[in-house]
């Protein structure tokens, strides 16, 4: 499974998903790209989008794009918040598919 983190996840994020391939949007030179646009970019190279970005599925209409999205919930998106959950995190990750839109955590 090909999962891209959003700039506003830590990277030490991906450490914790170690089955996964797992890359940053500053990695593949998207940063600053808006989220409809950063979107668009990532339905074709990947098949999870991980942010923690609560208003994305407000913005953007993720039902029209080839990809799923995570949004990971906790009081502060620093990694020693967000590691808590990873558990619930990878079995949603199995479970969400494109155009759909889950939240893991608070």
């Amino acid at each position: 499974m090909r999962v891209l983190l959003d700039e506003c996840v830590p990277r030490r994020f991906r450490r914790e998903l170690p089955q996964y391939e797992v890359q940053t949007v500053p990695e593949m030179g998207w940063a600053s790209k808006e989220n409809g646009e950063l979107l668009q970019l990532a339905q074709s190279r990947f098949d999870v989008f991980v942010t923690t970005d609560q208003r994305l599925s407000y913005q953007q209409s993720v039902a029209s794009v080839a990809i799923a999205v995570v949004v990971l919930v906790a009081r502060r998106n620093k990694f020693e918040f967000l590691r808590p959950l990873v558990p619930e995190f990878q079995r949603v990750l199995h479970e969400v598919r494109p155009g759909e839109v889950r939240r893991v955590g608070v």
